[in-house]
């Protein structure tokens, strides 16, 4: 099954799954704003069910067991074999956009080193696949038309080299 439409959500849930089997409570609490994942990235209580469903339907991730909870029995679910395939994948990819470090890319940092994986490969990546943009960025800053707009984008894009850098370096 293709799992190339799987969303920002989905992956942070086979992330946390992937570290430990949990139930779906456990999960929300990890992507609400007080969370370990949900500092960077948040998501709705009805959005991380849907990613559980999602990734069930997907075959990355099953139910393994049952729990008492406070209300109905808990269902524990775990990454599949497929589902690791896939984070790990997911993991060792480098965003595309500027847009998506503050998100993607930091979520990506976080689950890494909550799994004990070395961000140092994906950091190396994240830069070269920036390198080519900062430097459009750079021209159109310095371009005789360059407004507050390209001022600012060079300004975000410099931040986000020195955040690379930094982050590198400190592994």
């Amino acid at each position: 099954m293709s799992v190339a439409a799987l969303s920002l959500g989905d992956h942070a849930v086979l992330a946390l799954l992937a570290e430990k089997p949990r139930h779906g409570w456990a999960i929300v609490r990890e992507v609400a704003p007080g969370g370990d994942v949900g500092r960077v990235w948040t998501l709705s209580r009805p959005l991380a069910y849907r990613a559980l469903d999602n990734l069930s339907t997907r075959e990355l991730i099953r139910a393994t067991r049952t729990e008492p909870g406070d209300g109905p029995l808990r269902t524990i679910h775990a990454a599949t074999p497929a589902g690791r395939r896939e984070l790990e994948r997911w993991l060792a990819a480098p965003v595309e956009h500027l847009r998506d470090v503050r998100t993607e890319l930091l979520v990506k940092l976080v689950v890494s080193e909550r799994l004990g994986i070395d961000t140092r490969p994906l950091l190396r990546a994240q830069q070269r696949e920036l390198r080519p943009i900062i430097a459009g960025l750079r021209e159109a800053a310095s371009a005789p038309r360059a407004d507050l707009v390209d001022a600012w984008r060079l300004e975000s894009a410099q931040a986000v080299q020195r955040f690379l850098e930094r982050a590198l370096h400190s592994r």
